[in-house]
């Protein structure tokens, strides 16, 4: 068993002692590839679950699956020293049978609490810390993950034509990601109409026009990279050059305040602070403005009620925007508050704030 998979087993261990419960029981695709150090239980994409679950008593750790997904999953994801438990696909009550007898008819721990039965606790604040401070291994496979986003958005972005529809831009970009083992979990797509028009533009039948903005969310090993870039088929306008340079001043403050010990309230009030000194007083009820993230595309979005710390180790990813521009990328804070680009990609073009290169539209 890998060394960060026996370090998690720790942390699970250290909170069925604390918490004095018969076991830890987790569903999510997002807490699977954690405590698996990196494994997938996916076959939905869709799906907050997957298709196994890891069960973590004091002295034990199985993961639960059926006859149908078993081979594949121990020939091709799990830690080879993860015990299988497998039961017929069509008898989940033998699964069940199984967790109580090695819970000892305990209460459960779990990340997706069956709401059907009182032996079910949501799992506690000490241990969603651990599973949103990167360890080494996962920053290192997160670097991958990000670099090959990257590439993937920029490869797709410089080959785009203003006839492709959303949906062709959206499907690119899900096709580079899928080559490079990425789960495209996000692909947003605005053309020159509705990119004035919403935040949240899922991709529709339409010509992208003059220019468009693409948004991935990219899973890989369980964590994302997030990142938004834009093209433009031809040279910006002032105006609209303006506004991407707002929104780059305008989250130069959110990254400076994000340092270990920093609230995510504070950053989201120095977002509220920068949007109204570059002229944009409401712009940020307009769309929420990220967060940290990790195994989800935000672990925890900041709202101006909002106290958990920033910790070195842990990724964060803001999103400021304006009315048709829009800045993202994934950061990790390092020791000593220094931030990491995890989805920097210096083939794409960029131009440096506050001591940052930040990317700025593709024109074509």
């Amino acid at each position: 068993m890998s060394e960060e998979v026996s370090t998690k087993l720790g942390f699970i261990r250290e909170t069925i002692s604390q918490t004095e419960v018969g076991g830890v029981r987790l569903r999510g695709t997002d807490w699977f590839a954690w405590a698996t150090g990196g494994a997938s239980n996916t076959v939905l994409l869709t799906a907050e679950t997957g298709v196994a679950e890891l069960l973590v008593t004091g002295q034990d750790a199985w993961v639960l699956t059926d006859e149908i997904e078993a081979q594949r999953l121990k020939d091709e994801e799990l830690p080879s020293d993860l015990k299988l438990h497998i039961n017929p696909w069509a008898d989940a009550a033998a699964r069940e049978a199984f967790v109580h007898e090695a819970t000892d008819g305990g209460i459960v721990i779990s990340d997706r609490c069956n709401n059907s039965t009182s032996q079910e606790q949501t799992i506690p604040p000490s241990l969603q810390q651990y599973k949103r401070v990167l360890l080494p291994t996962e920053l290192e496979r997160y670097r991958h993950v990000g670099q090959q986003a990257s590439a993937a958005m920029t490869e797709v972005l410089q080959a785009t034509q203003p006839t492709w529809t959303e949906y062709q831009l959206a499907g690119a970009g899900a096709e580079a990601l899928w080559a490079r083992g990425l789960h495209p979990a996000l692909t947003l797509v605005a053309g020159e109409r509705r990119l004035p028009l919403y935040r949240h533009a899922t991709a529709t039948g339409e010509q992208i026009g003059r220019q468009a903005m693409l948004v991935f969310c990219a899973r890989g090993y369980g964590l994302y990279a997030n990142l938004t870039r834009f093209v433009c088929f031809g040279s910006l306008t002032k105006d609209e050059a303006e506004l991407h340079r707002h929104v780059c001043e305008i989250e130069a403050k959110a990254l400076s305040a994000s340092q270990p010990g920093m609230t995510l309230d504070a950053v989201y009030y120095a977002l509220a602070q920068a949007y109204e000194q570059h002229g944009f007083p409401h712009a940020i009820r307009e769309h929420h403005q990220g967060g940290t993230t990790g195994y989800l595309a935000r672990e925890i979005v900041a709202n101006p009620s909002t106290n958990d710390f920033l910790t070195e180790n842990m990724a964060i990813a803001w999103n400021p925007s304006l009315t048709g521009a829009k800045v993202e990328d994934t950061f990790v804070v390092l020791k000593d508050g220094k931030l990491e680009n995890l989805t920097f990609d210096p083939n794409f073009p960029s131009v440096e704030v506050e001591g940052r290169l930040r990317p700025v539209p593709l024109e074509i």
